[in-house]
This record gives structure tokens, sequence and C-alpha cells, in this order.
């Protein structure tokens, strides 16, 4: 009797075990077969295509911004800051208010300067750099990522919440200028600009986003 009381219980506690790993492998099974049945999609949900969309729905923009400039032939930084502004497709402005007031408004191909009493206008098919200099930024808030890609290679990092955005020159003159361009946000908001150049000097400048009055 007591032998097969010995018996019965090995023989539940065995049931159970093997229960125990069936179930186990039931489950393992289960998720095997749901992650073979999601699309490539479902691991890339966040991609540069899905990041242009997302910033070319914002029509228009005002921002607060610091500018801080390393180089090497000066001591210290030098820091500027003002207010940017920025209407799709292609109206941007930059207000300068410290140390000294500056804009600079670039308007589809014309780029308006302004210094104290001096003013410049330039027509920006005539300074291809400077023009795919500024289509960097102008580019990346109207998220047009063929304007883009015309001047630089794009590499996208993180997620939708935090992402990096980074633009490698294509042509010669350019990446004698700019070694690279670093533009990180947040969704749809552009938060940061580091500007990299040839020489080494760099520029980082932070954004803060306004309400739009």
């Amino acid at each position: 009797m007591t032998l097969s009381v010995h018996t019965s219980t090995q023989a539940v506690t065995q049931a159970r075990t093997l229960g125990g790993r069936l179930r186990g492998l039931a489950f393992t099974l289960a998720a095997g077969l749901a992650l073979a049945t999601l699309s490539p999609a479902a691991f890339a949900a966040w991609d540069l295509q899905q990041l242009m969309e997302t910033l070319a729905q914002n029509k228009s923009g005002r921002a607060r911004f610091v500018e801080t400039k390393h180089m090497a032939m000066l001591d210290k930084p030098v820091e500027s800051s003002g207010n940017l502004l920025y209407s799709a497709p292609d109206r941007l402005e930059k207000r300068t208010l410290k140390p000294q007031a500056e804009s600079m408004i670039v308007n589809g191909d014309e780029l308006v300067i302004e210094r104290g009493r001096q003013k410049y206008q330039l027509q920006l098919q005539s300074y291809p750099e400077l023009a795919a200099f500024i289509d960097s930024i102008r580019g990346t808030l109207a998220g047009d990522r063929k304007a883009l890609e015309r001047n630089y290679r794009l590499s996208l990092e993180g997620t939708a919440e935090r992402w990096t955005l980074q633009l490698l020159p294509l042509d010669a003159k350019m990446q004698a200028v700019v070694q690279r361009i670093r533009i990180a946000g947040m969704r749809d908001d552009v938060r940061s600009i580091e500007i990299t150049q040839a020489d080494g000097d760099s520029s980082l400048m932070t954004i803060e986003k306004l309400a739009t009055p």
C-alpha cells in the first residue's frame, strides 16, 4: 500500500512537471508564431519617411533659440539668442536679439540679411553651398526628404519620442565647409541643430517652441 501511494504521488508530480513544461513550450511556440506573423514594418515602425511625414504636418511655428559657436580663433565661445519663425513651405526667419540685432529672412530663393542700417539681398541659386546649408534646416522643418537628399546622405537614430537626424554633405565643395549636421528632436519638434565644420569649428543651436499667437 505504501509503495502504491508513493508511486501515485510520484506520477502526479511527474505529470505536473510535464504539464508545466508543455505549457511553457506552448507559450514559447505561441509567442514565436505571433512574432512570425508580424510584418517587418512592425519592427521598423519609426523610420526616416515617418519622421518626414510627421514634420511635414507643421505648417508654421515660432521658437526661441540660443546658439553657441566654438571657433578656434577665439578663446571663449560666442553666444547669441533670438527668435525663429517658419512658414511652410519655404519661408524661414532668424531674428537675433542678443548680443546685437540682426535678421536673416529666407523666402523661396531669396535671402535678405539686415544688420543695423546695412541690408544685403542674395539669390541662393548664385551661392549653392549656402543654399544647401539653408535647405538642411528648411528641408527638415518642412519634412521635405527629396530636398534633403539632393545635398545630403541621411541617417536616423532613436525613436519618435527622441530622435537624431544626421546629414552628411554629398558635394565635395560642401564637404570642404561642413563636415556634418545633426538635428535632434522629439516627435514633431526640432529641439537642436549642431553643425560641425570641416575646419573644426562648431555651433549648437537649442530651440524652444513658442505658442503660436
